[in-house]
């Protein structure tokens, strides 16, 4: 046991160049790496006792990372938080060479992360509706960062500029959220994306409608009142668009946002700066 603790405390210490070929050749598998059992207590050691016990940004965690590889290169998640590091440092061309391995080892449960890094981070919307669609025919009803896939692929789409398939694909989001008994609650940025949608289609009616259903339920979205603002403007209304567009300023100030996963990383589609408030106000 003391010769095994100081050669793992040894790895740890040695530089990440070689890191991994020290590891594999020195450390072996008690049991088969395709055992579940197995496999898991490697997770547990190596990501939820070993990487995660660090920033992101602390060499440790990659190393860790590199253990588990150099150990069971099979296992899916230790390329996904490999890749963690270079997704928030932008480094993006590194970063998806693991995770494509992490998606191909298990797209069951990261092929449709990825699609998630392509939709908001690298903005490869083409590619993330393909992920989302492979995603879709292996679990229907699956969720990515509290979201349906088909919201994702509405995003897709609707930046595409391809608003006949991001309306469908908004239209299946809000049926899985609904639920079989109809009554489930739409979540407030689906909302916010139709009223966007239906905005650029010159749907003003519909878009003050879903803008409004937003506000409902989160007033201060800055987002939601900036575009409602100028959905109003549309519609003649110009007290009640200088409104809403102050009441987006207010917000941002205050710190309100979209209130979703990884904004402080990469902005989400239509997102909103102070800039683009003041000119709306001018």
């Amino acid at each position: 046991m003391g010769k095994s603790w100081l050669l793992f405390l040894s790895l740890l210490a040695a530089p990440a160049v070689g890191y991994c070929q020290l590891a594999a050749t020195r450390v072996a598998p008690a049991a088969p790496c395709g055992t579940k059992q197995y496999r898991d207590s490697l997770v547990a050691k190596y990501i939820e006792r070993g990487a995660q016990r660090f920033s992101y940004s602390d060499p440790r965690w990659t190393q860790y990372c590199d253990s588990l590889i150099a150990i069971c290169p099979t296992i899916a998640i230790a390329y996904q938080q490999k890749a963690v590091p270079l997704i928030k440092d932008g480094k993006y061309e590194a970063a998806f060479a693991l995770e494509n391995k992490a998606a191909q080892l298990d797209p069951q449960r990261w092929l449709a992360y990825r699609g998630f890094l392509k939709c908001i981070f690298t903005k490869d919307y083409e590619g993330a509706i393909l992920d989302f669609q492979g995603a879709t025919r292996l679990n229907p009803a699956g969720r990515e960062m509290d979201h349906t896939y088909p919201f994702f692929e509405g995003l897709s789409h609707l930046e595409l500029k391809k608003y006949a398939l991001a309306e469908a694909d908004f239209k299946r989001d809000m049926a899985l959220q609904r639920g079989a008994a109809g009554k489930g609650e739409l979540h407030f940025n689906t909302l916010f994306y139709v009223g966007v949608l239906a905005l650029e289609q010159k749907k003003y009616g519909q878009a003050k409608a879903y803008l409004q259903q937003c506000l409902q339920q989160y007033s201060n979205h800055p987002d939601a009142n900036y575009y409602l603002g100028l959905t109003y403007r549309q519609l003649g209304d110009e007290k009640l668009a200088s409104q809403h567009l102050r009441t987006a300023g207010q917000a941002l100030a205050k710190g309100y946002l979209l209130n979703e996963d990884n904004l402080y990383y990469a902005n989400y589609p239509h997102q909103i700066t102070a800039y683009e408030v003041q000119q709306a106000m001018r």
